[in-house]
């Protein structure tokens, strides 16, 4: 690395030091949870390569959390999280499995965390530690309210982001909620950020650090099929499109992935759901786990079995940045040394 990159690089460690201090990583960037790709050997390389990694739990079981976390802990001794959906039925059973490995972060998405459920994440363990909470903030007023409840960072992520997405941009999100929350805990910023400048620039604006997925869906160590990493290679930004809610009263989160002809059949199947409401057949809980199990199905369809065609191929506008495979190490080193070139070239 040379003179100029590492006068930056010193610049970009202070701005990384709140999320590193937080994380326990060398770097502030987390690897967002993909179901199906978030697992193993993803995040133990993530985590070994300097970032922190998230085990993606998804709609597992108790013992498959149990021998995923156990699988991840043999492949490293640094720190990593794991990310747990508010919705599912087990959550507080699931949260015991990680308080049983000693998992230091837990990460709550899917929803506002329900009663008592931040209370067993943060409870102190056997071994005398407890976890940390992050929440992800879809809104200024979200944001305040779960720092009140005690969540102890934020994670907020904006619709040019791969899977579940809100209605804001990233830039938006960071320029409205980092001066307002930015101080009070650590924030870190998602949602299409593929290249260290962008890094550099929600660094600069108070950003703790970043959360990115698509930007390691092709890394050497991902598990996920051949045709699945093709796809996001093939890939340009405005391949990665978000999926649309056919009826007002069924609460469909939407999901952003790329064009293919399951994102079509996500239409029908809406619509048979949509009729269960109707017949009073499902409730409205219900309905919405019936969405999310079609998205976990479509989604093993690409990553595991390779039908990029008929499953769900979720990825980011940042899709149009990942132009090879490459080890993890590799692509954060490039991130880093993108992020301090930006800031040599900046005063401060």
């Amino acid at each position: 690395m040379n003179d100029t990159v590492s006068t930056g690089a010193e610049r970009l460690r202070r701005r990384m030091a709140r999320g590193t201090d937080f994380l326990g990583s060398e770097v502030a960037i987390m690897a967002g949870a993909m179901s199906w790709v978030s697992e193993r050997n993803l995040v133990a390389a993530m985590s070994n390569a300097g970032g922190f990694g998230v085990i993606a739990c998804g709609a597992m079981t108790t013992d498959l959390l149990d021998k995923e976390i156990a699988a991840t802990r043999a492949m490293t001794d640094k720190p990593f999280g794991v990310n747990l959906i508010t919705m599912h039925p087990d959550l507080f059973a699931l949260i015991d499995v990680c308080a049983k490995h000693a998992v230091g972060h837990v990460v709550l998405a899917g929803g506002l965390p329900p009663k008592g459920s931040l209370e067993a994440i943060k409870a102190v363990r056997k071994d005398g530690g407890s976890a940390k909470v992050i929440c992800f903030a879809p809104t200024l007023a979200m944001a305040k309210k779960l720092i009140r409840s005690g969540v102890d960072a934020l994670v907020i992520e904006g619709m040019e982001a791969g899977g579940h997405i809100g209605p804001v941009s990233t830039s938006v999100l960071a320029q409205e909620m980092l001066p307002e929350i930015g101080e009070q805990v650590p924030v870190f910023v998602a949602g299409g950020i593929g290249r260290g400048e962008a890094i550099a620039g929600y660094l600069d604006m108070g950003a703790a650090g970043v959360q990115l997925g698509t930007r390691f869906v092709c890394a050497t160590e991902s598990i996920a099929h051949a045709n699945f990493k093709k796809a996001f290679i093939r890939a340009s930004a405005r391949d990665a499109v978000a999926s649309v809610q056919l009826d007002p009263r069924l609460p469909v989160i939407p999901v952003r992935a790329l064009k293919n002809a399951a994102g079509e059949s996500f239409g029908a199947k809406q619509r048979e759901v949509a009729q269960s409401l109707d017949s009073g057949q499902v409730e409205m809980l219900e309905a919405q786990l019936q969405i999310e199990h079609y998205w976990a199905g479509a989604l093993r369809r690409a990553v595991i079995d390779g039908d990029v065609e008929h499953g769900s191929v979720m990825a980011g506008q940042s899709v149009g940045m990942v132009t090879k495979e490459e080890p993890i190490a590799d692509i954060i080193a490039a991130l880093m040394d993108e992020a301090a070139t930006a800031l040599e070239k900046r005063v401060g």
